[in-house]
């Protein structure tokens, strides 16, 4: 009888009426949803383009699209030790991405120097990048010191979590993206509590937080321009010719769309260029004008199923770094959502970030991707490892004896079955009565 070893690996031992492609795996409601979103957001911009460069921008989001679903393939079929090995050297990549800008190679656009010129006429903004390398970065801390399947995190990895967020961040707010570093933070507090931080560090960190925003925003430390943008969504019509002016504007574009809006390509405020980038920032004006009341609740729940299913991945996932990295992923989309759309509706401050998988943007589209990708290397992680953990319960135990015995000394009695010399009666001899 051989005996059943076990590897560690987490690739083999699977059961093989448990074992599938990897496309099989997939969180296909996920995936669909993301894709459904990725396709509107490429006829969104198509129409939002149609006037200044005949949808050009359209045809290269497309583009855009295609390249982000072979890489979040790609990363899917990535093991989530792998994910948390690849942490820090992607966090190291990111912060001289960030500090590129910097150099001849930075460009400005809209006032943000936030993107790097690349050959060919492409650009590509690190700050996008830099949000999944954060995430990854204060996973793996805040899953370290062998606390990978418990205990609440001490003040020290906190700490080192809140240093690593604070460059990346702080280099954001030098660029005038005051949208990502809003982001990052909002990230780095849902990661915390998703790893089950206590209240007790928690809150002191929270009131030196808030000290400091408040501190920011009555001491002019900020220019003057973002200070507008972040104040004028309160009352637009104080400025409607400045600050202002991109607020009414969307609101306007949003009316005119009734319940099923003016047709793709027929927007008179979005064909009209009435609103300010609204290819990108103000994406979602596009969609109600054109698409309706109808088209913008689609685009909501598509956005909701998406963070549903993040959700449900991070609450099934065992270990710390999973659960923190897809709770840091549905933080991320679901506050850079909420924003996104909150400044056309015209009730959130103007801070120019993206709506994720919908906006144009070639790096804004891979980064979103290569969270979706994330998410389902560590959805089939975290499978994969349920089903072994299964398969050692129900497994028989292995025989003691060694395998190469022979049938003749199988057929032996075990020590176990031999009579117990103390107890056993005498036998008497032939002939002779027993008493």
């Amino acid at each position: 009888m051989s005996v059943i070893t076990y590897e560690r690996d987490p690739d083999l031992q699977i059961p093989r009426r448990e074992r599938k492609s990897h496309l099989a795996r997939l969180d296909w409601i996920l995936l669909l949803a993301a894709l459904a979103l990725s396709c509107l957001g490429v006829a969104l911009v198509w129409s939002a383009t149609l006037k200044t460069d005949d949808g050009m921008s359209g045809r290269r989001q497309a583009i855009s699209l295609v390249v982000a679903l072979a890489l979040a393939y790609l990363i899917s079929r990535a093991n989530t030790r792998w994910l948390r090995r690849f942490a820090i050297p992607a966090y190291v990549l990111a912060l001289i991405g960030l500090l590129a800008t910097f150099t001849p190679l930075g460009v400005e656009v809209a006032g943000a120097r936030a993107w790097v010129q690349l050959p060919g006429g492409f650009t590509l903004q690190p700050s996008e990048f830099a949000k999944v390398a954060l995430i990854l970065t204060i996973g793996a801390i805040l899953s370290s010191s062998g606390r990978e399947y418990g205990d609440r995190p001490g003040f020290w990895p906190v700490a080192l979590s809140i240093a690593v967020a604070l460059p990346p961040a702080g280099i954001v707010i030098l660029q005038s993206d005051t949208g990502s570093a809003m982001v990052m933070g909002c990230v780095l507090a849902v990661m915390l509590l998703v790893a089950g931080t206590s209240w007790f560090i928690l809150l002191p960190i929270a009131l030196i937080i808030g000290g400091g925003v408040y501190y920011v925003l009555t001491n002019d430390v900020l220019p003057d321009y973002q200070m507008a943008r972040l104040t004028a969504f309160m009352n637009p019509e104080a400025d409607p010719l400045g600050a202002g002016h991109n607020t009414l504007q969307s609101r306007i574009a949003i009316g005119a769309g009734g319940m099923s809006g003016q047709g793709l390509g027929q927007g008179m405020q979005t064909q009209g260029g009435f609103v300010p980038v609204n290819e990108s920032d103000f994406i979602y004006t596009v969609a109600v004008e054109e698409l309706g009341f109808i088209g913008g609740v689609v685009l909501i729940f598509l956005l909701c199923v998406i963070l549903l299913r993040g959700v449900q991945i991070a609450f099934r996932s065992k270990r710390v770094f999973s659960r923190c990295v897809a709770g840091g992923i549905v933080a991320w989309f679901a506050f850079q959502g909420f924003e996104s759309i909150g400044m056309a509706l015209g009730i959130t401050p103007v801070t120019g970030v993206t709506l994720p998988f919908v906006s144009y943007g070639g790096t804004s589209m891979i980064a979103t991707w290569l969270a979706v990708g994330i998410l389902q290397a560590i959805r089939i992680s975290e499978r994969r490892e349920r089903l072994q953990g299964e398969q050692r319960t129900d497994a028989p135990e292995p025989d003691p004896r060694p395998p190469d015995q022979d049938a003749a000394t199988a057929a032996l009695p075990r020590q176990a079955d031999a009579p117990d010399l103390e107890t056993a009666q005498p036998v008497a001899p032939a002939g002779e009565p027993q008493s």
